[in-house]
């Protein structure tokens, strides 16, 4: 429905139906209109201690309000017809008592024996208003089938216009500039394109579910101040940084920019972006009377005068997660000017493409050693796999781990053997499940929150991979990586293949190890009861 144009709030928008919860609506009077469900199972399935009932009953007194749609049983069980010329006249008396307040909708039910068809509403989507407007709301949404015998009215007050519309076309009209919708209408329009029907969508909507409120962020860059949400790349960032959503966080990582993580962390990002990049590698300062410097990244005399400029005390350490050409290269210019100890593991041997060979730490770290920095503890941990050298650091008293390549933000890792191993890499994401975390600091990219979420997904893609790659030499019996690549990373773009043929590698040099590919000849095949008997 089309809002008033003299409306406070979304003048002149396409809303769904839908308002206030009034203390009316959580009236016992309704209690007995309302079947079978009561106030304890609809609060449960609202994620509510008490009071679910209420949004229920406001979202149907609401629809009719605002647009004449009844959601109400008839004494047969079925949807109230509001059809025939006098019954349309009859109810439309009704509403307008009930909108000024001379009816309740227990007394709209009461005077047809009506019952209030709350089993026909499923929770879609909990919406909260970003902190900071004046104007704040904690919305639930619901859907439910439209009565097929009723016919939709604006009510000419709150409501002016209304339009039955599907998604997709309404998400169209949007973009071409006809259709004014505020952002949570979007989303949830972009939510429904996805089911086919009513029905599909009523379905899905009432499997068991957690559904977890929406509450956008803001943040501010070059194109001013712009509104996040869960899934977007900033959006775990946002939060941390800025609690009380004041909108000083940054959308974008920019070369240069300093960042405050925390009071004792500090991100740097070196002036390196591309593809494998990303912004650039991030470079970390952790402490304040005293300094440890992670990932110094690559020797660029502009990074290292920043990371000195930077440092809030003195530079006594400089930890590398790994020797790769964007981390560790800057850490002998930065020893240079600071007399700053080096710890992490030199490049591997063979000498390997990609590696700094001239980086040699004043000592080789071990997995579970600590360091103590300005009263902090950061714990190396040894995490195998995007390289054979790499290492995550967790700042413990923060429970922040510095993740390095071991994890991307917005991306997988390129996983390149022989270094890169792509078993090793798997066991490394599993065994962080034994450490305390409650946020990611990756090399390339924003804070990353719920991290056993995020080491679940990754090692469900990786796994999801491996099944294609057994499927496609099903598929073909025998082949070589080029026929694979083109089957197994189908879904990637075709420029990014060379790489993904590393990582293609790396999984079918796992499934050798593990006896369930052979390669011979130039081809990989699968193995047999033969090749594991012999």
């Amino acid at each position: 429905m089309q809002r008033s144009h003299q409306a406070v709030f979304l003048p002149g928008y396409f809303v769904f139906p839908g308002g206030a919860v009034d203390p009316v609506d959580a009236s016992e009077d309704m209690l007995p209109l309302c079947g079978e469900l009561d106030d304890a199972e609809v609060s449960r399935m609202l994620g509510l201690e008490r009071g679910g009932l209420a949004y229920v009953i406001a979202a149907i007194r609401e629809s009719f309000e605002e647009v004449g749609l009844l959601l109400a049983h008839d004494p047969q069980g079925e949807y109230v017809e509001i059809a025939q010329p006098g019954d349309v006249a009859f109810y439309a008396g009704l509403r307008e008592r009930l909108t000024s307040g001379q009816l309740t909708l227990a007394d709209v039910c009461r005077v047809r024996n009506l019952s209030a068809a709350v089993d026909k509403l499923a929770f879609f989507s909990h919406w909260v208003t970003p902190v900071g407007p004046p104007r704040r709301y904690d919305t639930r949404f619901f859907v439910a089938a439209a009565p097929e015998r009723q016919t939709a009215t604006p009510d000419g007050q709150e409501a002016v216009d209304h339009v039955w519309i599907a998604p997709a076309e309404a998400l169209e009209r949007a973009r071409r500039g006809q259709l004014a919708l505020s952002s949570p209408t979007l989303r949830t329009l972009k939510e429904l394109t996805a089911f086919e029907t009513t029905q599909a969508l009523i379905t899905d909507t009432r499997r068991p579910r957690q559904v977890r409120p929406t509450l956008p962020r803001f943040a501010s860059g070059r194109d001013g101040k712009k509104l996040f949400y869960e899934g977007d790349a900033p959006y775990a960032e946002i939060g941390k940084i800025d609690p009380q959503a004041t909108a000083t966080a940054a959308y974008e990582i920019l070369p240069g920019n300093l960042v405050r993580i925390s009071d004792r962390v500090l991100r740097l990002t070196a002036p390196n972006p591309g593809v494998m990049t990303g912004p650039g590698t991030n470079t970390y300062l952790v402490g304040n009377t005293e300094v440890a410097v992670i990932d110094p990244g690559p020797a660029i005399d502009e990074h290292v005068a920043a990371i000195m400029a930077a440092a809030p005390g003195p530079i006594r350490w400089i930890l590398t997660t790994h020797t790769h050409i964007d981390h560790s290269p800057a850490a002998r210019l930065l020893q240079a000017r600071t007399g700053a100890e080096v710890l992490g593991r030199p490049a591997p041997e063979p000498k390997q493409k990609g590696h700094d060979q001239a980086f040699q730490p004043d000592r080789q770290l071990e997995h579970g050693e600590r360091l103590t920095v300005d009263g902090a503890t950061l714990a190396a941990l040894y995490t195998p796999g995007h390289a054979s050298n790499h290492f995550c650091f967790l700042l413990e008293e923060e429970k922040l781990l510095f993740a390095g390549d071991h994890i991307m933000q917005g991306s997988t890792v390129v996983i390149n053997p022989p270094d890169g191993d792509m078993g090793a890499y798997l066991k490394s994401l599993r065994a962080l499940h034994e450490e305390e975390i409650d946020y990611i600091a990756p090399a390339h990219g924003f804070l990353m929150d719920a991290p056993y979420n995020v080491l679940d997904r990754l090692i469900a893609h990786r796994m999801s991979r491996e099944s294609k790659v057994m499927a496609a030499l099903r598929e073909l019996g025998s082949a070589g990586e080029d026929a694979l690549v083109t089957l197994v990373y189908a879904d990637v773009p075709v420029v990014m293949h060379p790489l993904a043929k590393r990582s293609l590698l790396a999984h079918l040099l796992k499934l050798q190890r593990e006896r369930s590919a052979v390669y011979e000849e130039g081809q990989w095949r699968l193995s047999t009861l033969k090749d594991n008997s012999s």
